[in-house]
């Protein structure tokens, strides 16, 4: 046996030229660039050297130019082999991944039947399939229910139950009990008909579009005991609005019909009706263009539409705490709630928001939290009350009070104004954020008749409103992180348009031998529209930008003071709303003691 032993350091050669680099990149690199400069002799001759000389022959004459070079590489490294290839190699069998992946994705206890059973991928256990994705059939006018199998078989025939998105584990709300009509197998853009499909599978399911609208959890008919699957969270926010209607109002029905469909057929797309007008939202310009030109060929063909300039929504919060503590009186002036509003960080709005103070346990994380940023609230888990609006959004309503009586009786009551006051805020009806409601006391009619939800929900949105103006208001726009790639030379470029578009770089990057610089920016969403076309007129077309939603800033100018930038925003939202000109104020909401 002989060993070798290295004396010294090894030197290093700058003429050193890496194994991928010499015989994969270049080779490459310089079929692309024969192709584009046209030399077609040499490129006839580098496709010998390659072995590609049937594919160059059965290409050339017929095409040229960049559409030659498509051709070329499509034939020589198709990408789906590749890709195919790394599915295989890399991704874990469904048998493997559930192990894992169960507790995560289901919201049940981890040691049922049904979580043991897509734990195993097992196939004589219960039926568990996850929809994901409604796909329109060929002429658009039905939807097939696209998912995974997680456990048990799906035959056509079967007597499914159907827990939609908003489903809650004991009521029957988004609860459905029918039949597969058929089942599907998606072979690229063919649908192929089949009897039963196992576990471990994707399959399509026909005859559910009327009782599924995004995704939902499919399990068998008499399993009442099973829990939904979660439902797939996105990293992108629908924050870029269009207002839409139909220049005909006979059509109106149909506008609602096919608005119903684009929110099926995309997952992301959110489709709703505000103060009379229908709106749809998407996570950006290109975005909700894609959707628009889908509604109007797909859904909508020869119907005639009107489509408002995109509509950016805000949110209305605070930046200091309210100066005093604000009183509310029922109309039947027995009942008194009294209320102050303070500023939530915006960390934990986040985290709210993100479902990760859900449990009892994450709430007492959350508590010592509070305590830690402000004394003042000094609270306890049992005396956070709700979270708003939608139970799950980024304010808080806290139980300040001290021995008051009759107070369970009226929570709920309270709960519900909660959830409609973060709802619609005072200012111009958008949702409030980054706000945490502490209620003071509470002073309650003896008798139940005058303490009724009637009396005590107008009351405490009023006191809702009253502590919000109470608090130094503001509003919070929607902000872009914008990911930019360019070439060095254009970088002043790409800083100028930023900087006119009221936008904020924080970050740039170049890699060592690379041309291109990676930059990173801030930009309010309402400044997006047109900044990729001012992006490539500034750099000639050589800067790429990707736009992705990332958070809410707060605009440090004051809405209520006139001719201010909020003011403007403000005075505009409230136009488009049909609201009143005149701006709220604190007295018409509060009540003197």
């Amino acid at each position: 046996m002989i060993t070798l032993k290295k004396n010294g350091k090894k030197k290093k050669n700058s003429n050193c030229i890496r194994g991928f680099v010499r015989f994969i990149y270049d080779p490459i690199k310089l079929l692309i660039s024969k192709c584009v400069e046209e030399q077609y002799s040499e490129l006839e001759a580098l496709c010998n050297k390659l072995g590609i000389t049937e594919i160059f022959k059965n290409c050339y004459p017929g095409f040229r130019g960049k559409v030659l070079m498509k051709k070329i590489m499509q034939n020589w490294l198709p990408a789906h082999k590749a890709i195919l290839e790394m599915i295989i190699d890399h991704l874990p069998s469904p048998e493997k991944s559930q192990q894992y992946r169960t507790e995560i994705i289901y919201e049940g206890p981890i040691d049922d039947i049904y979580s043991k059973s897509m734990k195993n991928c097992d196939l004589s256990g219960p039926l568990m399939i996850y929809i994901s994705k409604m796909i329109p059939n060929i002429d658009k006018s039905r939807f097939l229910a696209f998912g995974r199998i997680f456990s048990g078989s799906v035959k056509s025939g079967m007597k499914i139950r159907i827990m939609g998105s908003s489903f809650i584990k004991g009521s029957k709300k988004d609860l459905f009990f029918t039949t597969v009509h058929r089942v599907i197998l998606c072979m690229g853009r063919k649908f192929e008909p089949i009897d039963e499909v196992p576990c471990g599978n994707t399959v399509a399911l026909a005859g559910l579009d009327q009782f599924i609208l995004k995704n939902a959890t499919i399990t068998n008919s008499d399993n009442e005991n099973a829990y939904p699957i979660k439902a797939m969270k996105f990293s992108v926010h629908p924050v870029v609005r269009r207002a839409i209607n139909v220049c005909d109002p006979n059509n109106l029905p149909k506008l609602i019909d096919g608005m119903k469909r684009l929110s099926k057929s995309d997952p992301l797309v959110q489709c709703l009706e505000d103060n009379g007008e229908y709106i749809i939202a998407g996570a950006g310009e290109l975005h909700l263009e894609i959707c628009l030109k889908d509604l109007k060929d797909d859904f909508l063909k020869g119907v005639e539409l009107k489509i408002s300039d995109p509509i950016v929504p805000y949110r209305e919060s605070i930046i200091q705490k309210s100066d005093h503590v604000c009183l509310s009186k029922s109309s039947n002036k027995h009942n008194r709630i009294f209320a102050k509003a303070f500023p939530l960080d915006q960390k934990i709005a986040q985290r709210i928001e993100d479902g990760l103070f859900e449990s009892t346990s994450s709430k007492t994380e959350l508590v010592e939290l509070l305590n830690k940023t402000d004394n003042n609230y000094k609270t306890e888990v049992r005396n956070i009350w709700s979270f708003g609006p939608d139970i799950s959004g980024p304010n808080i309503l806290i139980d300040g009070t001290k021995s008051v009586q009759y107070l369970e009786e009226i929570k709920d009551s309270c709960v519900s104004a909660f959830q409609f006051g973060t709802k619609e805020g005072v200012l111009m009806k958008e949702n409030m954020r980054g706000i945490i409601l502490k209620l003071e006391d509470v002073v309650l009619h003896s008798d139940a008749i005058h303490r009724g939800g009637g009396q005590i929900i107008p009351a405490f949105r009023k006191v809702i409103y009253a502590a919000y103006l109470s608090a130094t208001p503001r509003l919070m726009e929607p902000i872009f992180l914008v990911d930019i790639s360019t070439p060095k030379n254009s970088v002043s470029g790409v800083y100028s348009v930023i900087a006119n578009k009221r936008g904020k770089v924080f970050e740039e990057t170049t890699k060592q031998g690379s041309p291109m610089c990676a930059i990173k920016a801030y930009l309010p969403v309402s400044e997006s529209f047109g900044f990729t076309s001012a992006l490539r007129e500034s750099t000639s077309g050589q800067a790429f930008p990707q736009c992705v939603f990332d958070h809410w800033d707060i605009l440090r100018a004051d809405p209520l003071k006139d001719q201010s930038y909020s003011n403007k925003i403000l005075l505009t939202n409230r136009k488009r709303k049909g609201l009143n000109s005149d701006l709220p104020k604190i007295e018409d909401y509060e009540d003197k003691l």
